[in-house]
């Protein structure tokens, strides 16, 4: 950790340096580049010098603690606790500045939840997962909107719906929920009482703004169709509904929610836009991963990230260990507890490689 801490002032000293050189200070773009470094290194850099100073204090204090006349040695053993606990309050604080910061974590999100394995009873969950998350979004004060849903048709259930969640730092809370949910409950319809498994998947995308992602018109394939309800029957007679089809990756994206084909075409296109930029992501990730001891916070899809016991009001999340008794109120969007363990894993995690000699 010291060995990048040292790392890190010398690269602190390097861009002071810069700022103040002609070259860079005559280039506006290049001037903001190291401006940005700056900024973000800085905090990091005043508690590390802190440390430093304080550790050169506490050397005083303890010799003045081990000799001198008693009063002298009273005051400084007094002393010398509060600079110890100062020193431990850096070395926290350090920590947590070396995390490397994810980009995306003030985005909003692009919420996607589908029924997996298990029929009707998926379908059940996955409702009852899309109102956890807005509920939860709901007490962070966010903004949902559903951008597209399809329903099991008056059983209550959901095949699939996508929405936006928009608030600062939704992204950073909800990233890691990607994955494989799994559901242990007996059905209201089973007789005999046995337990049945059924999954949900969920992706959590951070929007994309048209700075994140280039698309070019020439790689997309745009039809409109009239929208459709349960069983496929035309809603509306105008062609109001849109698929674009983007042609170099393959993703499709249908929207029909709307009554106006420019409301839905716009719909569509954040949707494919965050779709694009999770499936750039992920090549990065991949390839990075190829070379790390373990894949830090890639949320793969194929896992079963997370299990719902109904019968014993437990809920479980297999990556990080951790179990609690309160799957009640987590369904009703307490989250909380869940999501910073969860958090607080990764960030160890992450921490580790940052602070990991090279």
């Amino acid at each position: 950790m010291f060995d990048k801490l040292a790392t890190e002032e010398q690269r602190y000293e390097e861009l002071m340096r810069l700022l103040g050189t002609s070259e860079v200070q005559s280039e506006p773009a290049e001037y903001r580049k190291h401006a940005k470094a700056l900024a973000e290194v800085e905090p990091l850099i005043e508690r590390f010098r802190e440390y430093k100073s304080l550790v050169r204090d506490i050397s005083e204090t303890e010799e003045l603690a081990a000799a001198g006349d008693p009063d002298m040695r009273d005051l400084a053993r007094e002393e010398l606790k509060s600079l110890v606990a100062r020193r431990e309050e850096l070395i926290g604080a350090m920590k947590i500045l070396l995390i490397p910061k994810d980009p995306n974590d003030e985005k909003n999100v692009m919420l996607e939840i589908r029924a997996g394995t298990g029929g009707d009873e998926a379908a059940l969950f996955a409702a009852e997962l899309f109102r956890m998350y807005s509920m939860y979004a709901e007490r962070h004060g966010w903004r949902l909107e559903v951008m597209s849903s399809s329903d099991t048709g008056g059983g209550g259930g959901i095949k699939e719906v996508i929405a936006m969640i928009e608030g600062r730092g939704a992204y950073s809370k909800l990233k890691y929920e990607s994955g494989v949910h799994r559901v242990q409950r007996v059905p209201a319809t089973e007789a005999s009482g046995r337990i049945h498994t059924s999954t949900v998947t969920v992706a959590v995308l951070p929007e994309a703004e048209e700075v994140d992602v280039q698309i070019n018109d020439k790689d997309l394939r745009i039809d409109t169709f009239c929208s459709s309800g349960p069983g496929g029957q035309s809603v509306n007679t105008t062609y109001s509904a849109v698929r674009i089809t983007h042609l170099p990756s393959g993703v499709v994206v249908s929207q029909q929610d709307e009554k106006s084909q420019i409301k839905n075409r716009a719909k569509a296109m954040k949707v494919l836009r965050a779709r694009l930029y999770e499936m750039e992501q992920r090549k990065q990730q991949e390839a990075i991963a190829k070379d790390r001891r373990s894949q830090v916070g890639t949320g793969e899809r194929s896992e079963k990230i997370r299990t719902y016991n109904f019968r014993d009001n437990r809920i479980t999340d297999h990556r990080v260990h951790f179990t609690t008794h309160r799957l009640v109120e987590v369904l009703n969007g307490d989250l909380a507890e869940l999501l910073d363990n969860v958090i607080t894993h990764y960030q160890s995690e992450k921490l580790k490689d940052a602070t990991a000699v090279s």
